[in-house]
């Protein structure tokens, strides 16, 4: 039985990956490599140190350790003044429905200073455990963020479902032995084949959480 809900946060309750994209393509060209939106996309969901290294690596460079957290504060300050991020219609007040019900839970690749000024902005109150990307050593694709949340709810993963938009994430879920669900937010359908479905748009997403309640 279903008693646990757990949410990626950028792409499934926030419209905020073209900013993170903007921000990380801007900070790639100040180190001299080119990057587009769609490769940040593919990359979406790992911590910051993970997609640092591979998207260096993808453009033929490697970063030095030492330079880890220059490039990662340059990237925050321009994704704080770039910024105007949103919920998705709609997510809150399915939320708020589907709160007297499940346990609800974020883990996400980023930061928790950004993670928790937006759940506080937006989703006051809502989720009862939140795994950023500095709560782990290894995040998405791999397992530990999800399993993590699943060890701090006191539940087991058949009990829980997760909602998901990014291939690494759709991964780190399966990898935890989660039901995945798979909302393609910024990319291609077929990017999150590995999910146990994939729905067409977040209208289709609400509808299916919601039914859960008559489950």
């Amino acid at each position: 039985m279903i008693s646990s809900v757990i949410f990626d946060m950028d792409g499934v309750l926030l419209d905020s990956m073209s900013y993170h994209a903007d921000a990380w393509v801007q900070v790639s060209g100040e180190w001299g490599i080119q990057v587009s939106h769609s490769d940040i996309y593919e990359l979406e969901g790992a911590n910051h140190i993970l997609g640092l290294q591979w998207l260096f690596q993808g453009a033929g460079r490697q970063l030095e350790p030492e330079y880890y957290e220059e490039v990662l504060d340059r990237k925050i300050e321009i994704f704080s003044r770039i910024a105007d991020v949103k919920p998705f219609p709609g997510i809150l007040e399915c939320l708020l429905q589907l709160k007297g019900k499940f346990s609800l839970s974020v883990v996400t690749g980023s930061e928790r200073s950004t993670v928790e000024s937006f759940l506080n902005e937006f989703f006051p109150g809502i989720f009862d455990v939140v795994v950023c990307g500095d709560d782990v050593e290894k995040g998405k694709p791999f397992p530990e963020p999800y399993l993590k949340a699943v060890e701090i709810l006191g539940v087991s993963t058949d009990e829980c479902i997760v909602v998901e938009n990014a291939p690494m994430g759709v991964e780190s879920a399966k990898n935890a032995g989660i039901y995945c669900i798979g909302v393609p937010t910024y990319v291609s359908p077929d990017k999150l084949s590995k999910a146990d479905v994939v729905l067409t748009d977040h209208e289709f997403l609400q509808d299916y959480l919601l039914a859960l309640l008559n489950s």
